[in-house]
């Protein structure tokens, strides 16, 4: 397995999550509204907005999880934050990076993932809206674009979110 990579800036990108005053928050209906759109739209068993903090990814959101928060350095997202946009894995278990991931090979089997980076006006990627499936697949064009536009949406909820912090 290769563990989740920690950027150069994990730093000033912590500082912009934790300046959100979003992690540990109790559950809020318009982004429970955009996990479950999600996972109904896609037929995906789970959706997550997942935000990676020092050495967790924490679910604001979640559909098809009980837990809200998993280790980062064997999580997705851990590398989807890395990406410059939407990062596919159609089957985990065929990638030499994830195949032994406990996350494939245990609860909640995870082999196919698609993760869109949640990456604030700052620049900095504070998580990720994600699927995850049983079996694998991919994603075409359309499909690609819903999602783009649901992070869109997010990242937009996530900016209004802070401005009324500062307020």
């Amino acid at each position: 397995m290769q563990a989740a990579p920690i950027p150069d800036n994990d730093a000033e990108r912590l500082a912009a999550l934790r300046e959100l005053l979003i992690l540990d928050t109790p559950p809020e209906e318009r982004f429970d509204k955009v996990v479950q759109f999600a996972a109904q739209e896609f037929d995906m068993p789970i959706a997550l907005i997942s935000l990676s903090d020092e050495n967790r990814q924490w679910f604001k959101a979640r559909v098809g999880m009980d837990t809200c928060e998993g280790p980062r350095d064997t999580s997705f997202c851990g590398h989807a934050i890395l990406q410059p946009d939407i990062f596919v894995i159609p089957d985990a278990r065929a990638d030499p990076r994830f195949a032994d991931n406990p996350i494939v090979t245990g609860e909640p089997h995870a082999v196919f993932y698609v993760g869109a980076p949640l990456t604030m006006p700052s620049g900095f990627t504070i998580g990720t809206l994600c699927m995850l499936d049983h079996k694998p697949r991919t994603l075409d064009a359309t499909e690609l674009a819903i999602l783009a536009t649901l992070r869109d949406l997010l990242l937009e909820e996530f900016s209004q979110r802070q401005e009324t912090q500062h307020e």
